[in-house]
């Protein structure tokens, strides 16, 4: 069983706290890691700098991850999760204000599970976000972890 049941890389602290509030319904916050910048994400789920004491086998069910994150985006954590085998089936979701079609077919590119446009309305964010959290966590069967090799 993973420490942390989802990791949300999110640099907007008034985002973040929506987020999680909305996520209440389904999981309990002590099972998010908050994450404030690219940087910071890689290194919890590579397990590497700060985090390099962390059993780098203990990955979260699923990551949401906002595309402009400052050091590095999410495309290029997308980018460098997807190149690291022990990530490669981490179901990621980009959960952006953008709706822009280069960004969408960029992440679907990089091997993005689902892009989402983050509703500007509090209630719809709540709903859209609770639905997440409920397919991700509940509904979605995870793949079984890569083998070492």
């Amino acid at each position: 069983m993973s420490t942390h049941s989802l990791l949300l890389a999110e640099d907007s602290p008034e985002d973040a706290q929506l987020i999680l509030k909305a996520l209440q319904p389904v999981i309990q916050e002590s099972m998010v890691v908050l994450c404030t910048d690219g940087v910071e994400a890689l290194d919890y789920l590579l397990a590497r700098n700060a985090h390099a004491n962390r059993n780098s086998e203990d990955l979260p069910g699923v990551a949401l991850i906002d595309l402009n994150l400052p050091k590095i985006n999410g495309l290029e954590v997308l980018r460098e999760l997807r190149e690291t085998p022990r990530t490669r089936l981490l179901p990621v979701i980009i959960l952006s204000a953008s709706s822009e079609r280069r960004d969408v077919r960029s992440a679907a590119l990089l091997g993005a599970n689902s892009y989402v446009c983050k509703p500007h309305d509090y209630g719809r964010l709540r709903e859209t976000v609770e639905l997440l959290g409920r397919y991700w966590l509940d509904l979605n069967i995870p793949p079984p972890p890569t083998p070492p090799t």
